[in-house]
Order: structure tokens, then C-alpha cells, then sequence
């Protein structure tokens, strides 16, 4: 199978799976022990929030381990907009987000506050005057994208975070494509809280981070929860948080080389379907090189997927967390399109193992659909 499916998930690192058996065995203990294994885990766990904190340019005090970057979204968003609802209580974003991030407003939008949802240039770009336009002095947080999930478009999030910084609201910003492959800081970016991912850097599935500035008010969506000062209930995983950081500190390490190497090959497909533009386009613009996001004019993106997986290629048609419920690509409904404009979508996302010869595979199979006379 050759996989072109990398924002989905990525391979696990040899580098992390070396990782989680070392820490696994020789960290056994609960790091919320008081014996000395489980203080062994706890320091662990310590140096483990360290070097992410190191990454991210914010302080270790500031990482809160999660399930994903799912879980890191909700948990985030809810928990600054509970500590600061006494401010105001109104919160904005864009139908760009994640659908973890749109769940999380939609619940906030039932519990009474007000939510403003800004509008989307039909490059997938947002712009920082209609972000300007939407505070009032009721906004506590504002909820941006670095990177689409879908398009790959990047936002400005260092202009977007000066902006709120002025106006003391607080910012999130979900990283979870952007993290590790491109650079993100969350103090030179004035991002209140950031949301990172195991699995998209080679790291295993399951495991993701949060970072939230210490000086910035949160209250815990769980009653009772004392772990991790109550933002997340539940034993960490160490030997998962071990392999992620690992994993973290390689794709850091490769960040430039991958970058180019996928914009290359970004630049080949591109001059592949170049001929077929009536009938394939490529959506958004200024987009992470890896992630590359296509219209069919004729055929639905099910169907295009389906003929890939059956000459053994991996593709997506959108978020792999909202396919199971059968939803359309929502950054293509976002931008302006119709819905079934967004059933035509196909996603390609590309990694350390994609080649030429994979992208040539994948021309050839879609071939006989980048014709405008046919349609399913």
C-alpha cells in the first residue's frame, strides 16, 4: 500500500517505539506514587514537559498531557473559557477548526455563550480586520487554526495573537498539522494555549499535549480531578508521553529537510495535473507543503478514494475524525463551496516515505477520472 495519507496519521518513529519499550520497562511506576519508582516516572514525565516546553518556547509549568489532539482542543477551550466567563461571554472562531474545536463551541454555544463565527476568504485565509471587527469587550478567547487539516492553508497566527494580546483576550491554536513542520513559539506568538498531537509526527496514537501559559486562568471541566492540577483526570501514559517527546524531537530536528522535500514533491504533482485543471483543482493558498487538498468537478471524493484503495493507495476525503458520520469536508463548505462540491473533495497528505514514483502511482490511478465528460 502506498500511503499518502500522513495528516491522518503518521508511521510510528523506530526512534519512539525505542522510546516507549525503554520507558515502559525501565519506568513501570505510577508517577503519582510516592515510592521511588513512581517519583522515577514523575521525573520523567518532568524532563518529558521540559523539552516540549523547550520546543514550544513557553514554560514546562504549561504542558498538560492528553489522548490526542482532539481531547487537547476541547479540554483547552473549555477549561479558559470556564475560568474566564466571569469577563465576558462571548467566543470566536471560524468554520475552518477542526471538528474538535467546532464540538467544543457547539456545547459552549448550548451552555449560553455567544459565538461569532468570522468569515473565510475563499482561499481558506481569515482576515485579521474581520477578527478586529468581531471583539467586543465580552470576548474572553478567540480559537484559530495554525494549520488546516484539510487545504493545509497556514493562518497568520503571530498577527492574529499581537492583535488579542492588546486586547487581553486569550488566544488558542490548534497545531496539531503544523507541529513539526513548521516553526511555532508560543510566546513570539502570543498563543494563550496550543494543541499538539503524538500521532501526526511519528509518534504513537493516543497520546497528545496542551499548553496553556501558567499566567493565563483556567477552571477544570471535571469535578474531583486531581491529576495533572486537575485539568485531566486518569494515570498518564509515560511510555506513550516518552515516545511522543522522542518523536517530537526528531521531526524538530528534520523540520527544514522535510519541508523541502515535501514542497518538491508538492511542486511535482502539481506540474503533473496542471493539464487537467478543469478537472481537478487544488483548494486554499499558502498552504503547509505536505497537505494537498483537491475538488473533483465530476466525481465524488468516496469514489476516487475507493478506486485508490483498490490499486493500493492511501487517500483521504477530509478530517478522519468526522468521516464516520458521513460529513463532507467542512473547510470546503467553509471557503464558500456547496456541499456537493465538499463530497467531491480528496486530501493527499505527504511524509518521510513518499517518493516521485508515488505521486506518479496516484496520477495514474486517477487518470481515468480527470476527464470533465464523466460522472458518478
Amino acid at each position: 500500500m502506498i500511503y499518502l495519507d500522513y495528516a491522518a496519521s503518521a508511521p510510528m518513529r523506530r526512534e519512539a517505539l525505542d522510546a516507549y519499550y525503554k520507558a515502559a520497562t525501565t519506568f513501570p511506576g505510577n508517577p503519582s506514587s510516592l515510592h521511588d519508582t513512581g517519583t522515577a516516572a514523575h521525573d520523567l514525565l518532568q524532563e518529558c514537559r521540559k523539552q516540549l516546553a523547550d520546543v514550544l518556547g513557553g514554560d514546562p509549568n504549561g504542558i498538560y498531557f492528553t489522548s490526542g489532539g482532539s481531547e487537547s482542543n476541547d479540554l483547552a477551550i473549555r477549561s479558559i473559557v470556564r475560568g474566564n466567563s466571569h469577563r465576558g461571554r462571548h467566543i470566536i472562531t471560524s468554520k475552518l477548526e477542526h471538528p474538535s474545536v467546532l464540538g467544543a463551541f457547539a456545547v459552549l454555544e448550548e451552555e449560553g455563550f455567544k459565538i461569532t463565527y468570522l468569515p473565510v476568504k475563499p482561499n481558506g485565509l481569515l482576515s485579521l480586520q474581520d477578527i478586529e471587527k468581531a471583539l467586543t469587550n465580552e470576548t474572553i478567547l478567540v480559537a484559530i487554526q495554525h494549520v488546516n487539516h484539510e487545504i493545509g492553508t497556514t493562518q497568520q497566527v503571530q498577527e492574529i495573537g499581537s492583535l488579542l494580546k492588546k486586547n487581553s483576550i486569550a488566544f488558542h491554536c490548534d497545531a496539531v498539522q503544523s507541529f513539526g513542520k513548521i516553526p511555532i513559539q508560543v510566546q513570539e506568538n502570543y498563543i494563550s494555549s496550543l494543541s499538539i498531537s503524538s500521532h501526526k509526527v511519528g509518534g504513537p496514537q493516543g497520546v497528545g499535549a496542551v499548553y496553556i501559559d501558567p499566567s493565563v486562568h483556567w477552571k477544570s471541566t471535571y469535578r474531583f480531578a486531581t491529576h495533572q492540577k486537575g485539568f485531566r483526570p486518569g494515570t498518564l501514559n509515560v511510555p506513550g508521553i516518552a515516545a511522543f517527546t522522542t518523536a517530537a524531537a526528531c521531526a524538530i530536528n528534520e523540520m527544514m529537510e522535510h519541508h523541502e522535500k515535501t514542497r518538491v514533491l508538492r511542486d511535482m504533482w502539481i506540474d503533473m495535473i496542471k493539464s487537467h485543471d478543469e478537472a481537478i483543482k487544488i483548494e486554499g493558498i499558502n498552504q503547509l507543503p505536505s497537505i494537498i487538498g483537491m475538488t473533483s468537478s465530476s466525481f465524488q471524493g468516496q469514489w476516487l478514494l475507493l478506486e485508490c484503495n483498490r490499486q493500493q493507495l492511501a487517500i483521504s476525503v477530509g478530517s478522519a475524525c468526522h468521516i464516520g458520520q458521513q460529513i463532507p469536508a467542512t473547510t470546503i463548505t467553509a471557503i464558500g463551496k456547496t456541499i456537493d462540491e465538499a463530497n467531491r473533495f480528496i486530501r493527499i497528505s505527504l511524509g518521510a516515505e513518499t517518493s516521485r514514483t508515488d505521486l506518479e502511482h496516484l496520477y495514474q490511478a486517477l487518470t481515468p477520472y480527470l476527464k470533465i465528460d464523466k460522472a458518478i
